[in-house]
């Protein structure tokens, strides 16, 4: 009994650690290998429907990943792939936030044309159930 005890509280630990962990990443236009592709499970405890606009799905309360670009003004793409339904919520470095849900099949898109610098926060939605996927980050259309 005392070893499944022990399990458990192990395991909660891990989940929560899971559950805050944030990737951090610095890119500047013509970065290689492109895309970059960095691992992550969508959803979390807050509703993105309360952002307004079109954000949809379960997110996590800090963003997923943290990315600071340098822009040569050129563009820039956030897709995530995975087999659940997933959307995303990206807030650009003028503070506004960007959502999509279902751009290529239940995949999300978000382009910027002409990217500027500064700091994206993104988050990976859960719409239904969580999902492990690849968030692809790229200076081509995805």
């Amino acid at each position: 009994m005392r070893l499944i005890v022990v399990t458990g509280a192990v395991a909660l630990a891990l989940c929560a650690s899971a559950a805050s962990a944030q990737e951090r990443l610095s890119l500047s236009s013509g970065f290689l290998p492109d895309p970059v592709e960095i691992s992550v499970y969508s959803g979390g405890g807050e509703d993105a429907s309360n952002l307004g606009g079109s954000c949809v799905g379960q997110i996590a309360s800090r963003p997923d990943v943290v990315l600071q670009y340098d822009s040569s003004g050129g563009p820039l793409s956030f897709s995530f792939v995975s087999r659940g339904d997933t959307s995303l919520v990206i807030n650009g470095p003028n503070g506004r936030n960007y959502c999509n849900d279902d751009t290529n099949g239940l995949n999300p898109v978000v382009t910027w044309s002409s990217a500027p610098s500064g700091q994206y926060d993104i988050w990976i939605g859960a719409v239904g159930d969580a999902a492990s996927g690849t968030l692809l980050i790229s200076e081509s259309p995805l």
